[in-house]
């Protein structure tokens, strides 16, 4: 039995946390048993309770949190722990040193470029010690591990990239017309949404944007985004939304737990992101064959090819609007790529997959 501990410097919701609770939840039980240190309560906290993981909590915030740094090391050795498993620029940093101070092996997990930033002046510094912890540095895309093995000196010996998976047995075709009745929406509309967090990653004034040109079009149309907002840029979009004069047809739904049904109400998934590592909701949309059109951000691109499994585009409304009009003037376009984007994920973006590889990782460690 190998004692794994996974840690992460988040509570959630988002991509980075969801894969944290998958590959807790996923990981073989006859094999690794599994501890988990996050930050505090949250969606994390209650994810891993629902699948019966009671979480520690450490706080990780501030500059050097040499507390934080203590306490890892503490469960490291209190809990005989064999091998860590860290996600986030943060927990790979400490992560790695508390693997150096216990001589444990440290597989650390960066999940996007907003993991770094360009004006950190400590980040060579921490590059260097991630590099000297992490046995193996994992990137969830091949143009993330580029960028940061190029820009910022990680090992490329150390770096590999494992893409994240999608649940299928969760996220599969079901339409689904709940969502769409509490926001007054019939079948004879078209329900284009995008499912994320609001950040500026994002782009969502592309979208908004976007959805005026595609709306004084076809104005059967109409507009979703579903994540977690507040503060000046959450506000900034409302204002845009009615300077747009999109009020009546354009909707922010906050967070939501049913994400596979919400993707089931869509007749298209838009991703209109500046900066994506990856993109799971991308695939989740896929795995509802639901069709999608995607900007050309970083990782999305590894997952769609224009035209075969989905829609690329430059992040640019116009742009963005013309991937949407190519799925809605073209029926038999729609269908090819569903069931090539289908069967994409079952092949190359499942889970189980996912969970594999990670520990086929581990286990060469």
């Amino acid at each position: 039995m190998i004692n794994i501990l996974h840690t992460i410097d988040t509570t959630g919701p988002g991509g980075a946390e969801t894969v944290f609770v998958n590959l807790v939840k996923g990981l073989d039980a006859h094999h690794f048993k599994s501890i988990a240190v996050i930050r505090g309560p949250g969606w994390v906290c209650r994810a891993l309770q629902g699948i019966g993981i009671e979480p520690i909590f450490v706080q990780s915030k501030g500059g050097f949190n040499f507390h934080y740094l203590l306490e890892l090391v503490k469960i490291i050795r209190k809990h005989k722990i064999d091998l860590v498993q860290s996600h986030l620029l943060g927990s790979n940093l400490y992560c790695s040193l508390a693997g150096m101070i216990c001589r444990v092996p440290v597989v650390s997990t960066f999940h996007g470029f907003v993991d770094s930033s360009g004006n950190d002046r400590l980040m060579s510094l921490k590059t260097r010690l991630i590099n000297a912890g992490s046995r193996k540095i994992v990137f969830v895309s091949d143009r993330l591990r580029e960028h940061f093995v190029l820009r910022y000196g990680f090992s490329a010996e150390k770096s590999i990239t494992i893409y994240n998976g999608v649940d299928t047995c969760l996220f599969k075709p079901q339409r689904d017309e709940e969502i769409r009745k509490e926001l007054g929406i019939g079948p004879e509309h078209i329900l284009i949404g995008a499912l994320g967090n609001i950040r500026p990653a994002k782009g969502y004034e592309y979208f908004l944007k976007a959805a005026r040109l595609v709306y004084d079009k076809n104005p059967d149309c109409r507009f979703v985004i579903t994540g977690e907002g507040s503060g000046l840029l959450y506000e900034s979009l409302l204002t845009l939304r009615k300077d747009l004069g999109l009020g009546g047809v354009f909707f922010f739904l906050g967070f939501r737990e049913d994400t596979a049904k919400l993707l089931n109400n869509l007749n298209i998934f838009l991703l209109s992101s500046i900066s994506e590592g990856f993109s799971i909701s991308t695939i989740e949309a896929m795995a509802c064959k639901v069709p999608v059109v995607v900007t050309r951000s970083g990782g999305p691109e590894e997952i769609v090819s224009n035209g075969v499994n989905g829609i690329t585009v430059d992040c640019d409304e116009h742009e963005i609007a013309n991937g949407i009009f190519k799925l809605i003037e073209n029926s038999d376009t729609i269908k090819y790529i569903i069931n090539n984007s289908y069967t994409a994920v079952n092949g190359k973006f499942s889970l189980k997959k996912m969970i594999e590889t990670y520990q086929c990782t581990y286990n060469y460690l």
